[in-house]
């Protein structure tokens, strides 16, 4: 069984000219981020690892989260293949994961995240917004042979205010 949690990164802030990858979060995005955090922790299986976007907004939503549900930001792996907006691509990213884990959380981009839980999801979801949480449930024992999976919650931050 493997269980993927993909979480959108928090809504970043547009006002400085930098590039796309070092954009950080705007403070509705720190507050959505704490708030859905907040609200996740009894969703999470026990043992997981977090892989992350390189990405400046990404890298700052995963951040919260650790601290949050008291995981260590030192452990956060970042992978450059997750700085993508692009399903195909994310889905690439996902299949090669080592499959001595069976729990994965991954920070990462939209269109990608959306376009992923709707193949790989049983639910269709029009938009992950930013911030929000989907997990998702495979019934495979290794992430190169996922296929067709669950999906066991979502959580928004509009479903929290």
């Amino acid at each position: 069984m493997k269980n993927l949690i993909l979480i959108r990164h928090a809504k970043s802030n547009w006002d400085a000219p930098l590039k796309d990858v070092e954009r950080p979060l705007d403070r509705r995005g720190i507050s959505d981020a704490h708030l859905v955090a907040s609200n996740c922790a009894s969703l999470l299986p026990k043992i997981f690892v977090i892989f992350c976007s390189v990405a400046k907004r990404a890298s700052e939503t995963a951040l919260i989260f650790s601290q949050t549900i008291s995981y260590p930001v030192e452990n956060i792996v970042y992978k450059q293949e997750l700085y993508t907006f692009d399903a195909e691509l994310l889905e690439k990213a996902v299949r090669t994961f080592n499959n001595d884990y069976d729990n994965v959380i991954l920070f990462g981009h939209n269109e990608a995240i959306t376009n992923f839980v709707n193949k790989f999801g049983d639910v269709f979801i029009d938009n992950v917004p930013t911030s929000g949480f989907v997990s998702l449930q495979f019934d495979a024992i290794s992430w190169e042979s996922i296929d067709k999976g669950k999906t066991i919650k979502f959580l928004f931050p509009k479903d929290l205010k």
